[in-house]
């Protein structure tokens, strides 16, 4: 009985680490899990539109030019929620260096959910209890399938100022790596 107890245990431990380390999976997609990975790799990036909030069409090519942090996350999703403060740092201190997040909500209830839950102020940077100000769009299944697939949340890639992937991050950032990179291709 007791042994049956602790591989419970370990199964349950391991399962839970688990999703810490790749992030929540809501159903969201099947697809690649590669790194597009760094400077030897770099990857095109996808052909896509989405819609923002009110409701004008948005094109990944728009920001050629700029280093981009496209982040697939949820409202529902912890992790997602987890880094948020992060990428409001990360916007805030090289928003007019060229650089810009963008938000990829996957929530299967669009707008309805997406637009109160980033505009209310709850995420605490510096002291201060802010909402989301980087650009948020609204994903499909579609728009995940063209950078790849998605297999769990959040899901970020790197692109750099002219359009090449250069890294993708399948669950949490790390903000010291990130924001590293982020300044090596901002130089």
């Amino acid at each position: 009985m007791r042994s049956r107890k602790s591989r419970w245990l370990t199964f349950a431990l391991a399962l839970s680490l688990t999703w810490i380390a790749v992030g929540c999976d809501h159903g969201i997609s099947t697809g690649s899990t590669t790194d597009s990975g760094g400077p030897a790799g770099l990857a095109p990036e996808p052909s896509v539109s989405f819609q923002n909030l009110d409701g004008q069409t948005v094109n990944l090519a728009e920001y050629r030019g700029k280093v981009v942090l496209v982040n697939f996350w949820a409202t529902w999703c912890e992790p997602c929620k987890a880094e948020i403060p992060e990428l409001i740092q990360f916007q805030k201190e090289y928003g007019n260096k060229g650089f810009t997040v963008l938000g990829v909500a996957m929530d299967q209830e669009g707008k309805s959910v997406v637009a109160p839950f980033v505009a209310k102020p709850q995420f605490d940077v510096d002291g201060q209890k802010v909402s989301m100000d980087y650009p948020i769009v609204l994903g499909t299944q579609q728009t995940a399938t063209k950078f790849g697939g998605i297999i769990g949340l959040p899901t970020s890639y790197v692109i750099s100022k002219n359009g090449k992937v250069v890294q993708k991050v399948i669950g949490m950032i790390d903000p010291q790596g990130i924001n590293q990179l982020i300044r090596k291709l901002l130089s």
